[in-house]
């Protein structure tokens, strides 16, 4: 039952749980995001992933501006009640930078690199330059 899940999972203080987004079939860790229960309501009610932005404070599903949506495939919870893990289909790119994923920067022998190229100028997925 649904509310056996929302029984499991350890809100925080102002009613967040961190949740990482993973492409299913290939296993790439594609950006994490907060979901607060109106997001998580709106993500298993329609399998469109819904997070709650603190920038906006309120509900945003993903791609309701640029069009890179996430369908929802699996939902996972970790051992502590704590973070969510959902495995979802990703279309289009995931970050508001044009990348596939959020986590294109590697620390690699003392330097911060860059290790994934804009796929899509975010000029075009917003019509302006974030």
């Amino acid at each position: 039952m649904i509310s056996d899940l929302f029984d499991a999972i350890k809100f925080d203080e102002r009613g967040l749980v961190s949740a990482v987004a993973q492409q299913h079939d290939t296993g790439e860790v594609l950006m994490q995001a907060w979901m607060d229960r109106a997001a998580l309501e709106e993500t298993l009610r329609t399998g469109a992933v819904c997070y709650y932005s603190r920038s906006r404070e309120r509900l945003w599903c993903k791609g309701e501006s640029s069009g890179q949506s996430q369908r929802l495939v699996e939902l996972r919870l970790d051992c502590d009640g704590d973070q969510l893990l959902l495995l979802v289909d990703q279309k289009g790119v995931a970050c508001h930078t044009g990348r596939r994923s959020c986590f294109f920067r590697a620390y690699r022998e003392g330097r911060l690199e860059t290790i994934a190229e804009v796929l899509i100028d975010p000029e075009t997925l917003y019509g302006e330059t974030r």
